[in-house]
């Protein structure tokens, strides 16, 4: 049966497939960004011949005003997908409070004003699924992304207190935790932290390649799949959790 799916951030990266996922599955899908541009480009790029239906809606998801003006416009929403997302890198000392506060806004008071605005309609129907891309920032410390790191682990925390509030409902709220994914997001954060630490923009990327146990940055595509997966009947026991998507690097 097809779904009403909400994917914030996703003209790009993750959020593109994401996108596009769901569309190949014939659901109808509304990506949500804040650059128009992509947006459009997204649509024109993936709406055609697809199973699904794709709307787009320029939304920064850190406006009040402007996820409530969505969300009325989209209706019942079954799927939300918490995408939308931003990334700096500084040594603690040198990350400002403009950075810190973007960051929480972004990050965290997005997906809580999306998830706000779903919750519920989705409790009237006993029905819905919740998933928000966090990160392993969100479950261990991260060097040179204090403001980030804070931000992620204030998803992973909400996402668990929603879970908290609907379990046993037919609701559910989890979050997917990648390591470094290759996007261009993680392509301005390697070039943030060479020049934090002095390397060079491919010496980043290959300490970060290092780190991980699969030697390799993520395909956004393997995220989408968790991401899918998560909002599917196959899922519909789990509730409350993180779905780390590192190769083994972060024990539970």
């Amino acid at each position: 049966m097809s779904r009403t799916v909400v994917v914030t951030g996703g003209a790009k990266g993750i959020g593109r497939a994401v996108v596009a996922r769901f569309l190949a599955a014939g659901d109808r899908v509304t990506a949500l960004g804040r650059d128009a541009e992509a947006l459009a480009h997204l649509r024109g790029e993936l709406h055609s011949g697809a199973p699904g239906t794709l709307g787009v809606v320029p939304c920064d998801v850190a406006d009040e005003a402007a996820v409530a003006a969505a969300f009325a416009d989209i209706g019942a929403v079954d799927v939300l997908v918490n995408n939308a997302g931003v990334a700096t890198a500084a040594p603690f000392a040198h990350t400002t409070l403009a950075d810190w506060e973007r960051h929480l806004a972004v990050n965290a008071t997005g997906a809580f004003l999306c998830t706000r605005a779903v919750i519920a309609s989705m409790r009237g129907r006993d029905r819905g699924a919740i998933v928000t891309v966090a990160s392993t920032a969100g479950r261990v410390g991260a060097a040179y992304a204090s403001a980030y790191t804070a931000s992620k682990h204030a998803a992973v925390g909400l996402m668990r207190a929603v879970a908290a509030e609907v379990a046993g409902s037919g609701v559910r709220a989890n979050a997917v935790c990648p390591t470094f994914v290759d996007t261009p997001m993680t392509e301005r954060s390697i070039e943030r932290i060479a020049e934090a630490t002095g390397r060079s923009a491919q010496e980043g990327r290959d300490a970060l390649v290092a780190s991980s146990p699969l030697g390799r940055l993520l395909d956004p595509q393997e995220v989408a799949d968790a991401v899918v997966w998560l909002a599917s009947d196959a899922a519909r026991s789990i509730n409350g959790q993180t779905l780390i998507l590192d190769g083994g690097g972060i024990q539970t």
